[in-house]
Order: C-alpha cells, then structure tokens, then sequence
C-alpha cells in the first residue's frame, strides 16, 4: 500500500493506521477520514473527545464505546455527504 499525505495526515499516522487490525472500527474509521480528506479536528470537535482520542481509535491502541460508535456513524455519514 502506498503511503501518501493525506490532508492533516502525517506519513507516521498513515502507517500505523495502515498495519492496525482492520477489525477495530476505530481503525477503520481511521482508513475513511485518510480515504476522504476528513480533518481529525472536525471529526473530534463533532464527537466531543479530544484528537489524541481519535488518533489512538486510527492506531488501534484505543476502541470507541458503544455509544461513541453510533456517534461516529452518524457523524460520517454527515461528513461524507458535505
């Protein structure tokens, strides 16, 4: 896979991002914001945790709970759709 920057991006987050287990939707979070240019700071600001939080859901070394998860949903579809 190749690494590209990505709006906001930094090759250090698109790498871990890309060998995280695709498994956790945290990760694959991670994948659509890089995929579609979505900035961490929108999407924490929408969900109300810090970007550090977002960033450790992309790595893999943290998971959204059950609620954030819905959030998330509801929030990428909104951004997804601008």
């Amino acid at each position: 896979r190749r690494l590209i920057m990505s709006y906001g991006y930094s090759v250090r987050v698109i790498k871990l991002n890309s060998t995280a287990n695709s498994k956790s939707m945290g990760v694959q979070l991670g994948r659509v914001c890089i995929e579609h240019d979505i900035p961490v700071s929108n999407l924490s600001n929408r969900l109300g945790v810090t970007r550090q939080t977002v960033y450790n859901w992309f790595a893999g070394i943290h998971e959204p709970n059950r609620t954030q998860k819905t959030a998330i949903h509801e929030v990428l579809l909104s951004l997804l759709a601008e």
